[in-house]
């Protein structure tokens, strides 16, 4: 019936998947986790090495790591039941129905997205607290705002699809690094009409990153995001729309050194009390224009 995929990569997953195991058992389904670790560090693999004798539960440490796209395509070919639901290993269930939600809309050639939230309130250390900021504000969407653009809504952190369909695309195994295979797969999911249902049934995005990882994360997503531009001639974001309206290049060129004189100023912004998601939004863009030399 159903395969839950989680990659893990150095985040403590015991809670989640005990979580996971009672609702479906008490759902009374056939299931399995595939638990595929992706580099992670010894005390982490050491902690979750208790999974190789579980009733249930597939635990499998990779040689090296793969990234984000490559070793969920492994996980879903490797699954034996026809649904496969993919999690990050860094979510909370929140919802003591969570699996059953999923159960009752579950239909074949339909991709179904139940959301992502934050905690009420900021993380005490406030090394954490742009990330919480940001994700509160922009990832944390109702199912109604996101089912107005479908596939530009859609994250990799908590979705269901079966595996027939999924294996017709896949992830783009060419995004080595961190960022958009989630854009990219959307847009195949568009393309070949397949539809995706957002609806409520969120996970709580629990491993927050202290600013500085969180930034130099976003840079790399903004080097993916100007590769699917350039190489791809891949259009459908709100930052390659604004990216488009300096129309010529010395525009770019100028937004680019404007980016390269307040960087240090934009970054202490976003490590304050008080950041701006504006000026985050100025930091993509002029990150994005000084990559406009590398096509």
């Amino acid at each position: 019936m159903l395969s839950i995929l989680i990659p893990v990569y150095n985040f403590d997953v015991r809670e989640l998947v005990r979580v996971l195991c009672e609702q479906c058992e008490a759902a009374a389904i056939g299931f399995e986790i595939l638990l595929f670790d992706d580099g992670s560090s010894d005390n982490f693999k050491n902690i979750h090495r208790e999974f190789y004798k579980r009733k249930n539960l597939v635990y499998k440490e990779l040689e090296k790591n793969m990234g984000r796209a490559a070793i969920r395509n492994l996980m879903a070919e490797s699954a034996q039941f026809e649904y496969l639901l993919f999690l990050d290993c860094d979510g909370g269930i929140i919802d003591n129905n969570f699996i059953y939600n999923y159960l009752k809309l579950i239909k074949p050639n339909r991709l179904l997205y139940g959301g992502r939230c934050y905690a009420a309130n900021p993380p005490q250390n406030s090394d954490y607290f742009f990330h919480w900021f940001y994700g509160s504000r922009r990832e944390s969407q109702p199912p109604q705002m996101r089912q107005k653009q479908p596939y530009a809504s859609f994250m990799t952190n908590n979705f269901l699809m079966d595996k027939k369909t999924f294996l017709t695309i896949k992830f783009n195994e060419q995004l080595r690094q961190y960022g958009h295979e989630d854009t990219l797969f959307g847009l195949e999911l568009k393309k070949k009409g397949i539809e995706i249902l957002h609806f409520d049934n969120p996970v709580e995005h629990l491993g927050l990153e202290i600013t500085s990882v969180f930034i130099q994360k976003t840079r790399l997503a903004v080097e993916n995001l100007h590769y699917l531009f350039w190489k791809k001639n891949f259009r459908q974001t709100r930052l390659l729309s604004a990216y488009k309206k300096l129309k010529y290049n010395w525009l770019r060129k100028i937004a680019a050194k404007i980016f390269l004189v307040f960087e240090k100023k934009m970054v202490r912004n976003l490590a304050s009390e008080k950041p701006s998601l504006l000026v985050f939004d100025f930091y993509k863009l002029g990150y994005l224009c000084t990559l406009t030399g590398r096509n």
